[in-house]
Parts: C-alpha cells; sequence; structure tokens
C-alpha cells in the first residue's frame, strides 16, 4: 500500500532512487513508527510522514517522523553513536531493517539547553545555554574528573570572562533551526563531509518569538557552556544573565559564536 511519506532530494541522494521508490511504495516503510522528533505514534498510511535518515562515517540509519513535526532530512552524527543506538535495539530484542532503524534512540550525551536573549554591547543577541545533566569524563575514561570545559576549549571555544562581550565566531560550527524550531548543535566532520550533531534535540525545542526574530535578524547564535550545576533552571531572562555573569566571574563559563544554519 502507498505510504504518505516525503523523501527530500538530499535524502534520496543518500540512499538511491530504488531505495525511495520503495520506501514510497511501502515495500520498506513500516505502518507504525514513533516519530524521532516528538517520540508520538504515527502511521505511515495514515498521516504525512517525513523520512529523516541519520548519517555517520560508515553507516546511515533511517528513521521516520511526522511531517509536521520535522521536514525529510539528513541528519550528520558520529558513527559511534549510529553503531551505540543499534546495539541499544538489538540488546532490546529488536532489529534493524534493511535501510537503518524504524524508531529514534538518543545519539547525544545529556544536555541542558536553554535559550536566551542576553545583552551584548548594546545589543539583544540571542543565546543558548548548554549544561550537562551530569559530570562529563574524558571519552574512554570513568572520571571522577568534570572535564567538560577542558573537552570544550580543546574544541575551540574560548574562556569567557566578561558576558557584555561577545565570544569569537568558532569555524566549522553552527546552530540547526528548521520550521522555526531548533533541532541541533553542529560541529565539524570527523574526516566525512557533512557536519555532525554535537548536540540533538530529542525532541524539536520551541523557542520564543523574540529569540527567533532575534537570530532570524542576526544569523548567529552566541552559546555559552557550563559545568553541572553551574547554571541551573532559571525561570527568566535577568536571572538567567545573572547566572552567567556570576559563571564568567569565576572562571566556569566558555563560549562561542555560531552561524544559523536553516530557517
Amino acid at each position: 500500500m502507498p505510504r504518505m511519506l516525503a523523501v527530500s532530494d538530499e535524502v534520496r541522494a543518500e540512499i538511491g532512487d530504488e531505495e525511495a521508490e520503495r520506501l514510497l511504495g511501502g515495500e520498506n516503510a513500516p505502518d507504525v513508527y514513533d516519530c524521532t522528533s516528538c517520540r508520538t505514534p504515527g502511521h505511515t498510511g495514515q498521516v504525512p510522514t517525513s523520512t529523516v535518515l541519520f548519517v555517520g562515517e560508515e553507516t546511515a540509519v533511517l528513521a521516520f517522523a511526522h511531517a509536521s513535526c520535522i521536514p525529510s532530512q539528513v541528519v550528520p552524527v558520529s558513527e559511534a553513536q549510529l553503531q551505540g543506538a543499534v546495539a541499544s535495539i538489538r540488546a532490546e530484542g529488536g532489529e534493524p531493517g534493511p535501510t537503518g532503524i524504524r524508531r529514534e534512540v538518543p545519539l547525544q550525551a545529556e544536555l541542558g539547553v536553554t535559550s536566551g536573549l542576553v545583552l551584548v554591547g548594546g545589543e539583544v543577541l540571542p543565546a543558548l545555554v548548554v549544561e550537562p545533566l551530569g559530570p562529563i569524563a574524558r571519552p574512554g575514561t570513568d572520571g571522577p574528573v568534570d572535564v567538560f570545559l577542558e573537552l570544550l576549549t580543546e574544541q575551540g571555544f574560548a574562556p569567557v570572562t566578561d558576558v557584555g562581550r561577545a565570544p569569537a565566531v568558532l569555524p566549522g560550527w553552527s546552530v540547526l533551526l528548521a520550521m522555526g524550531r531548533l533541532h541541533a548543535v553542529l560541529q565539524p566532520p570527523a574526516g566525512g563531509a557533512a557536519p555532525q550533531a554535537w548536540w540533538q534535540a530529542h525532541q524539536a525545542m520551541q523557542v520564543a518569538d523574540g529569540w527567533r526574530a532575534a537570530v532570524n535578524k542576526t544569523r548567529r547564535v552566541l552559546v555559552y557552556c557550563a559545568p553541572v550545576g553551574t547554571i541551573g533552571s532559571q525561570p527568566r531572562e535577568d536571572l538567567l544573565r545573572e547566572a552567567l555573569d556570576r559563571a564568567a566571574a569565576t572562571g566556569r563559563l566558555v563560549g562561542a559564536a555560531m552561524p544559523l544554519a536553516g530557517t
């Protein structure tokens, strides 16, 4: 039975015309899926559905989403994240289909991300504040030292001592916005041609109208990162700014400016 599937040109280019036609014809598409954006059930024969292809260095994993949540697209991620996702599904008794998994699994470390506006040099700029939900150990070790800021500094993030001055642009990094929602922070490719997701929203993140208007004007986002427990959940932007100022004053804040990818 034909499916209500959208296969974007970039997804088709990755999977090939033959596989795309099999999907559209219902041969390789599931009836029921868990939306890779909102994680609620969908049905390819009843609601418009997007094909979303997660691409690593060697592996491609196909997932599905409500078309109202996210358009059909290619999302670059690391090979280790894809292999971990497939292993997790097999451990639960599932099995990826011929073109990949049929549902989303978490692909990123648990990072809390908050959007807000900050006053920098007399200009109101859109910002993201990233804070882990727990201590971050260096890959291949189990801690106990939290090296989150150290790892980011190695990636090119700069220490922020004054939130009133914008951090420099970090080459190769960008913030992905699609259909007015925040989807990911992208980092340069590791030997590949496409950027990879450093952080990816489990569900496309709503942003305030003012934040979206500011980012559409500046076409860049200031990304601030702090260790777990530094910023916390702040109900107002003035309190968020106070927390950022305290983190900067105590040497617990790094940042970078990133161009906007998407719309």
